[in-house]
């Protein structure tokens, strides 16, 4: 439960590593200065996935870069504050590192929280709905151990190369280059629309769906008495959601 005067932060999809180096580090900066200035008034922070556009730990080598966002987020959980980073479709292969070095709960299936009476359900979307059976397929791949582990063979030069060869010719890294999104969503078209009623008619229900992977901003009501939270990104839109403890915004970061 939020203390007096403490929110709850939600954002996703930051997909930093696109669409190079210097971009990617002016999104990293802004990142980094939103955290500051919600540190003191957060009782939780949850990033919803997709932190990284590629992420892969070997057992002793991760990724170069991010000490800023990675010093901030340690910072953060030293003072006492909780910080939780699902982990999205884009670093699926986040570890145990987060968590040992910055004290970072780390999830990929989804969680069931409550705050001050108000129940959310919190995940970060890939994957879910009906349709999209290429990606669900490769989901599977991708989370199969053994295929872990047969990646984890790869020098970490070559393996993190081709990961962010990969990375770079994604439709985010378009976006990203651009500076201009493309994504539309039609809300009772939305696969994770589907998810929510689907969930809402087995007998699931909270008060708040939130989302990241769609990267559109949306705050759609389910019933009169839930609603689905899609968290937009910091691609292109620089949006979170928080909760004071009776109602949730959708807001946009101004640095």
């Amino acid at each position: 439960m939020p203390q007096k005067g403490k929110h709850i932060y939600f954002a996703s999809d930051f997909h930093l590593g696109v669409p190079d180096h210097e971009r990617s580090l002016k999104r990293e900066k802004k990142l980094v200065s939103w955290l500051e200035s919600i540190r003191y008034q957060a009782a939780e922070i949850f990033l919803m996935g997709d932190v990284f556009d590629f992420w892969f730990e070997y057992k002793t080598v991760v990724p170069k870069g991010y000490v800023r966002l990675l010093g901030k987020l340690a910072e953060i959980t030293d003072s006492g504050v909780p910080v939780h980073i699902f982990r999205g479709n884009h670093d699926i292969w986040a570890f145990d590192y987060l968590q040992k070095e910055a004290g970072i709960n780390l999830y990929r299936k989804p969680q069931i929280r409550d705050f001050n009476g108000k129940s959310f359900y919190l995940t970060h979307g890939d994957g879910l709905g009906p349709g999209d059976n290429g990606y669900k397929f490769l989901k599977k791949v991708f989370e199969n151990r053994f295929n872990q582990w047969l990646f984890r063979w790869l020098h970490p030069d070559h393996g993190t190369r081709m990961g962010l060869y990969f990375s770079h010719k994604s439709r985010i890294a378009n976006v990203a280059r651009e500076e201009k999104s493309n994504f539309k969503i039609v809300a009772e078209e939305e696969m994770l629309y589907h998810h929510c009623q689907n969930l809402i008619k087995s007998g699931e229900h909270y008060d708040f769906y939130i989302f990241g992977h769609r990267h559109i901003p949306l705050d759609f009501p389910l019933s009169e008495k839930a609603r689905m939270i899609i968290l937009g990104d910091w691609v292109t839109n620089f949006t979170y959601a928080v909760f004071d403890g009776e109602k949730l915004e959708l807001k946009r970061f101004e640095s």
